[in-house]
């Protein structure tokens, strides 16, 4: 090897070397976190997020707790803020409502109380399940009870298991019919697009009416 040639070697290696170093430190730096940050507003908990939105968005949690903000990148935090405050008054309005509702109530419920909803819907629902079955033509697997905050039933098609919240006991009793006829219609439609819809109007024509009742 040519003393030309060992310096382009050299060279080349001294090269490569820097690109793995650069491609190490890239894959080690910390990627940012998903679920946000949690700040206070003249009083007011923010939970922000960042997301690609042309604009900035909040909207009150269902127990009144706080407010759910969603923040392009390019906005930054001061001016969030700013948003936050200049919605102040509005924010505290649609709080004091949302902290009236039975999800505000349940989020302080004790063990006794959400044993004794527990109790009420899971002597509701199979009677409901029973009497809807061969109405819709479906027929269901296993039933399940849960405390859930996010949603009011879930539906397994391939099972058929289905899965209902027990808050619905601080409802009327039209909601809880409304949740057990949507998840026994997911057993003939696993989405909620078009065709769903049209099952559901076609069972139970006030479902809207119904489902409005839980917000």
């Amino acid at each position: 090897m040519t003393e030309r040639e060992k310096q382009a070697f050299d060279q080349g290696k001294r090269v490569r070397n820097s690109e793995r170093s650069n491609k190490g430190a890239r894959a080690c730096a910390p990627a940012p976190s998903p679920s946000g940050e949690i700040t206070v507003v003249d009083g007011i908990e923010a939970h922000i997020v960042r997301k690609r939105v042309k604009n900035v968005n909040l909207r009150i949690a269902r127990d009144g707790s706080h407010v759910d903000v969603s923040a392009p990148s390019w906005v930054s935090d001061s001016e969030v803020e700013a948003f936050i405050r200049s919605k102040s008054a509005w924010i505290a309005s649609r709080m004091a409502q949302a902290a009236q509702t039975p999800m505000a109530r349940a989020a302080q419920a004790t063990p006794e109380e959400v044993a004794a909803w527990h109790e009420t819907v899971s002597a509701c629902v199979p009677a409901l399940v029973a009497a809807w079955e061969p109405i819709m033509g479906v027929k269901a697997g296993k039933l399940a009870y849960r405390n859930m905050t996010s949603r009011w039933g879930s539906c397994q098609p391939a099972t058929g298991r289905i899965c209902i919240n027990v808050r619905l006991a601080l409802y009327p009793p039209e909601c809880l019919e409304y949740v057990v006829v949507h998840e026994l219609c997911h057993l003939l439609e696993r989405g909620h697009g078009p065709r769903f819809h049209q099952l559901m109007d076609a069972f139970m024509p006030d479902w809207k009416q119904r489902r409005a009742k839980l917000r």
